[in-house]
């Protein structure tokens, strides 16, 4: 089985916390992919780390989409270093860009709208990420990838680590969660039997999957989760379609 990425971070206690993000410094107890595998150079070459230790994926070549969490409030910003064109972190090949703004979804307060765009001072020239405006990609098996943690608690590590995690419908993950899932917001996805998930610094990276022409397209963002790859307890990623017409939006005005 792939490792778990842990992407998500919450606390140690058996009740989920929703607004807790997947970022290196918010759960002790959120590590990065787990269950994960090693991804090849130049496999995702949309993957972006962000200072902060979060994952992001490029929009655009001067647009990185993470997540809201990640973030603190919108305006200038020049404290983020966006690094990409590597899956090893150490590598002297690393492209690095300073941020220069940063713009968090309008209305996020802790729970749902979990997405953030950063703006680089100069274009990263990569391939891009196009993100999903329908919900025809929400089902199926998808690809997570981060340099979070290997396991709940681990450290985050050197190497682009990947996964693959199946879909799990909004009813099952709110039955796991207490009704806390946030539906048309938020979607989950998982094993049952847990063992492969995101975890902590890994937030704000994507969830995507291949599109009918066999393109990557994003379909989530990792936002949060109880642990990292417990069973019964899929990570929770926010639903893009659902803000592509935002995050478009938003994007045009960077």
């Amino acid at each position: 089985m792939l490792a778990a990425i842990s992407l998500q971070t919450t606390s140690a206690s058996a009740a989920p916390v929703p607004d807790a993000p997947k970022t290196q410094a918010a759960a002790p107890l959120a590590p990065p992919v787990v269950g994960g595998t090693r991804a090849a150079q130049g496999e995702f070459p949309f993957m972006v780390r962000l200072s902060m230790g979060c994952g992001g994926s490029l929009y655009s070549s001067t647009v990185v989409l993470t997540a809201a969490h990640c973030v603190s409030g919108s305006g200038n910003n020049t404290s983020i270093t966006a690094t990409a064109g590597v899956v090893d972190l150490q590598s002297t090949s690393a492209i690095k860009v300073r941020s220069t703004k940063v713009l968090q979804a309008p209305g996020y307060n802790g729970t749902g709208k979990d997405w953030a765009l950063i703006k680089l001072a100069q274009p990263i020239n990569l391939p891009t990420l196009k993100i999903a405006t329908t919900t025809a990609y929400n089902n199926g098996n998808f690809t997570v990838a981060g340099w979070g943690a290997a396991r709940e608690g681990g450290a985050q590590q050197r190497y682009l680590l990947k996964a693959t995690v199946p879909f799990v419908s909004d009813a099952s993950c709110n039955s796991s969660y207490g009704g806390q899932i946030i539906a048309g917001e938020e979607i989950c996805a998982g094993f049952a039997a847990g063992g492969t998930d995101t975890c902590q610094g890994d937030s704000g990276g994507p969830m995507f999957r291949k599109d009918n022409a066999g393109a990557f397209i994003q379909v989530g963002i990792v936002s949060w989760g109880n642990g990292c790859a417990r069973p019964n307890y899929p990570g929770v990623y926010t639903e893009v379609s659902t803000f592509a017409s935002a995050i478009a939006s938003a994007a045009a005005t960077l």
